[in-house]
């Protein structure tokens, strides 16, 4: 079976810190694989707006998501605090993909994951170039 393999860039990235809630854990007792993605949402907001920005406005355009890939390397449960790492990469005129890195507090791989991020104008309903603002912030 072909497998999810994510390269983390070695960057220097953001981190933030999630508590796992118990809404969050599924009938196996652990973190279920759609609360990781929520999770790394949560911290893909805390990363924007620490910034000033948001999923809807980053410098006259907004964000919407093109793809996800997740590569679930252990288990996480309720009362654990995940340290989540997130930064961009492969920065192009349109897109971006943001990587995240999960992890506990005793330092154990919870996932790797990456999203597809487009810039895009809802009201046109089109893709946009991306801000040269946001773009600054996104190449660190």
């Amino acid at each position: 079976m072909a497998r999810v393999k994510i390269n983390f860039p070695e960057k220097e990235c953001k981190s933030y810190t999630i508590a796992v809630r118990i809404t969050d854990v599924n009938y196996g007792n652990h973190v279920g694989n759609d609360a990781i993605v929520s999770i790394m949402h949560e911290a893909r907001m805390q990363w924007l707006t620490s910034h000033g920005y948001s999923e809807l406005k980053v410098g006259g355009a907004s964000l919407i998501m093109a793809d996800l890939a997740v590569e679930y390397k252990n288990e996480s449960f309720y009362g654990d605090v995940l340290s989540v790492e997130i930064c961009a990469d492969e920065i192009s005129a349109v897109s971006f993909q943001i990587y995240y890195n999960m992890s506990n507090a005793d330092g154990k791989l919870i996932a790797l994951a990456k999203t597809g991020m487009v810039c895009f104008d809802y009201d046109a309903r089109k893709v946009k170039a991306i801000p040269a603002e946001f773009k600054k912030f996104l190449e660190g």
